[in-house]
């Protein structure tokens, strides 16, 4: 099997992974909160934006064995996990339902939230990567 295959593989397993992830923290968290703020969506991406900062800085530069991982963690697993898409139905939801002033809390502080986990999870990686 070529490189490519075994990547595609490893990103179909990974995104079983992620998908049966987000499925289950989405639940865990209605159930915990209600349904007032799409609290599994916010934690999916934000938990998402610090792991694939950690994950890129971490995996630099580590050779041929790092490309398996990459495909793995973070375009199957994180890319399973996070959502765009669900990020905007539950803007669009919000504003059709009367809840408009929670729209702009919830995705300004997702797309903040995201930007500084993202830059944090680097952060952290760099300090606790080993040397190369």
């Amino acid at each position: 099997m070529n490189l490519w295959w075994q990547q595609l593989v490893l990103v179909m397993l990974g995104g079983a992974l992620g998908a049966a992830g987000r499925f289950w923290l989405g639940g865990a968290l209605l159930r915990r909160f209600g349904e007032g703020i799409p609290y599994g969506t916010l934690a999916a991406n934000l938990i998402g934006s610090f792991a694939v900062g950690f994950l890129a800085i971490w995996l630099e530069g580590r050779g041929p064995h790092a490309l398996y991982w990459r495909a793995f963690l973070i375009v199957g697993v994180l890319g399973a996990l996070t959502t765009y898409s669900a990020l905007m139905l539950e803007c669009l939801l919000m504003a059709r339902s009367q809840r408009s002033e929670l729209l702009l809390g919830y995705l300004g502080g997702t797309l903040a939230g995201g930007v500084v986990l993202v830059w944090a999870g680097a952060k952290l990686a760099a300090m606790l990567r080993p040397a190369y």
